[in-house]
Formats: C-alpha cells, structure tokens, sequence
C-alpha cells in the first residue's frame, strides 16, 4: 500500500525559500518516479516536478529556476527546495508516484505573502 506523506510547508513573505518533503513508504521508492503536485483555490491541480528512477528532472515552466526537486533513497524522502518564492506559488503541495492520482491526501500548505 503506497503511503506518502507530505511536511515542511509554511508562511513565508515573497522571496522566501521552504523545503518540502515527501516520506513514502509501501512501495519501491528507489524504481518509482515520483511527482510534486500543486493545488491552489479556484485553480486545477498542477504538475510542478518530476523525478525519475535515474535522476532526471522536469519543471513546469512557473518554477523552472526557482525549484529543485531532489530525493534521498536511504531514508525513501523527497524533497522540493523552493527558492525566490512568489505569492502565485500560494497552494497546497503534494507529493504522487508518476502516474498515480496528483492532487490527493494531507498535501501540505505554502503561503507566500507579498
């Protein structure tokens, strides 16, 4: 049973840096791509990052730059770093196997404050 559970979100003024982390477990963290979602009020759920198996990334084009997606295979944790944040990356963050559903679970709440 894949369990993902998601930490390190805040409230930062705009310019700020968090990290978020993402501990799995119930799966083979090591073989699985893994995905960073984003889910803001009023706004569909968003790809933001992805981390594949052999270490290549993707970023949508609102966080390429600022984001970095990383990930720790001796203590099955993904991380986001995000830098130069910005009031538009105010969402509800979420981590997601590559393929599984994006936008569900605890996710946890960023705040950027202009």
């Amino acid at each position: 049973q894949v369990n993902l559970v998601e930490s390190g979100g805040g409230s930062v003024q705009a310019g700020g840096s968090l990290r978020l982390s993402c501990t799995a477990s119930g799966f083979t963290f090591d073989d699985t791509d893994m995905d960073w979602y984003r889910e803001a009020p009023g706004n569909e759920c968003e790809l933001v990052s992805t981390i594949s198996s052999d270490g290549s990334t993707y970023y949508a084009d609102s966080v390429k730059g600022r984001f970095t997606i990383s990930r720790d295979m001796t203590k099955n944790t993904l991380y986001l770093h995000m830098n130069s944040l910005k009031p538009e990356d105010t969402a509800v963050y979420y981590c997601a196997t590559n393929g599984g559903v994006g936008c569900w679970g605890q996710g946890t709440q960023v705040t950027v404050s202009s």
